[in-house]
């Protein structure tokens, strides 16, 4: 896992035959800003010797906050450090614990809507009752009318029907917590923290600690339907996370993080209007969680420094406070 605390830029122009390739390219450290100047200037030369040998490459880094880009960190403001689980500021001011190896997993309880063979089946079924209805009526028109009626209508025929089979099933948290009493069933030398956050369930895996690019991750990730967006982050970055204060506009912040974009770093004359934006969320996030704690389950057995984590993400997230969580 890497989230630096330093951050710079390199340029690098080469003129030849009246064209110009012009590079780019972000450099990171933790110990200096000129350590990560020096960074910049061997990335971007690196990056403009292959170009010019004929390789096709991106002329300048994505400036992409929390998934960052393929062999590029998270660019995010480092808040504060224990040992080498990092606190950052995101891009729309909440705090994110990261760690290299104590497991997050964070299920989401919406609902996915209907798959495609829900919805081909739907459809199906309404195209052949226009089909009988149009044999019957000895009519096409009637025939082609029912058949733009299934193709309206399958979409929404099909949510109700997912909409039911999620609800006889109890509901998504009902079925998530299903997926997870069988998941533990069969790992029972895994040991979970739960949380209830505002979209769902926080696990917090305790028994170990883990690489995040490991078979038996992607397996935990699969089996409790983890959020594929999360899920690729964690491989690319190496590292695992858990926002561990509200939500701006979950808390009546209307106001963006400021200035805009929020990635990090920003300019020098930038600071002051950051710095404000940041005194009034913490003013107004002083009265919420980010999740509330549930319990424990599983094997009893307890890492220590999982439960080093544990600790620190359960007074950031206030988890164990009787607030509103956001």
């Amino acid at each position: 896992m890497i989230v630096p605390r330093y951050w710079a830029e390199a340029r690098r122009r080469h003129r030849s035959g009246g064209r110009q390739v012009t590079v780019r390219r972000f450099g990171w450290s933790d110990d200096s800003q000129a350590t990560a100047q020096a960074h910049a200037g061997v990335r971007a030369e690196e990056a403009m010797r292959r170009i010019l040998a004929g390789e096709r490459l991106p002329r300048h880094d994505p400036k992409l906050p929390y998934n960052g880009a393929e062999g590029v960190p998270i660019r995010e403001e480092v808040v504060d450090r224990r040992g080498d689980a990092v606190l950052s500021r995101n891009s729309y001011g909440a705090l994110c614990l990261n760690t290299p190896d104590v497991l997050f997993v964070d299920i989401d309880f919406a609902d996915p809507g209907p798959g495609r063979r829900l919805y081909a089946s739907s459809f199906l079924s309404l195209l052949a009752l226009a089909t009988i209805a149009g044999l019957l009526a000895q009519s096409t028109k009637v025939a082609v009318a029912g058949a733009a009626i299934a193709l309206l209508c399958g979409a929404w025929v099909a949510g109700r029907v997912q909409r039911y089979l999620w609800a006889r099933a109890g509901g998504p948290e009902r079925r998530a917590q299903r997926r997870l009493q069988a998941f533990l069933r069969a790992h029972p030398d895994w040991h979970v923290g739960t949380y209830r956050t505002p979209a769902g369930w926080r696990v917090l895996v305790l028994h170990r600690l883990f690489d995040p690019r490991e078979e038996a991750v992607r397996a935990c990730f699969d089996a409790l339907g983890v959020d594929p967006v999360y899920a690729r982050m964690c491989r690319r970055q190496h590292c695992f996370r858990a926002r561990v204060t509200p939500k701006p506009w979950r808390i009546g912040m209307a106001a963006h993080l400021r200035p805009r974009p929020g990635v990090w770093p920003v300019r020098p004359e930038g600071l002051a209007l950051r710095q404000r934006w940041v005194r009034q969320y913490e003013l107004a996030s002083a009265g919420y969680a980010a999740c509330s704690a549930l319990g424990e389950a599983g094997s009893g057995r307890i890492d220590a420094k999982a439960e080093a984590v544990r600790e620190w993400h359960d007074d950031l997230c206030r988890a164990k406070q009787s607030l509103p969580i956001a």
